[in-house]
C-alpha cells in the first residue's frame, strides 16, 4: 500500500435520525423527536451551524444485546 493511499481522509459519515439511538416517539407532540440531552447554548450552536451530519450521532442497534446474551 503506497503512503498516499494511507494518507487520503475518511469521508464524514452521514447520520440518519432514523437509525439514531436519539430518535424516538413524543406521545405528547405525536410525532418522533431527538431525545439527545443537551442544554439550550448547545442546541444554539447545533443549529446555527453548518453540519452535514448530526455529531451527537449514536447508531442505535437493537440486536446489540441480544449478542452479547449469546
Amino acid at each position: 500500500m503506497k503512503n498516499s493511499e494511507k494518507a487520503k481522509p475518511k469521508k464524514p459519515v452521514q447520520s440518519r435520525c432514523e437509525d439514531c439511538q436519539f430518535y424516538d416517539y413524543d406521545e405528547q407532540m405525536g410525532d418522533n423527536v431527538c431525545t439527545a440531552d443537551i442544554d439550550e447554548d448547545e442546541y444554539a450552536r447545533f443549529a446555527q451551524s453548518g453540519y452535514t451530519s448530526c455529531p451527537l450521532f449514536r447508531y442505535y442497534d437493537e440486536y446489540k444485546s441480544v449478542q452479547k446474551q449469546n
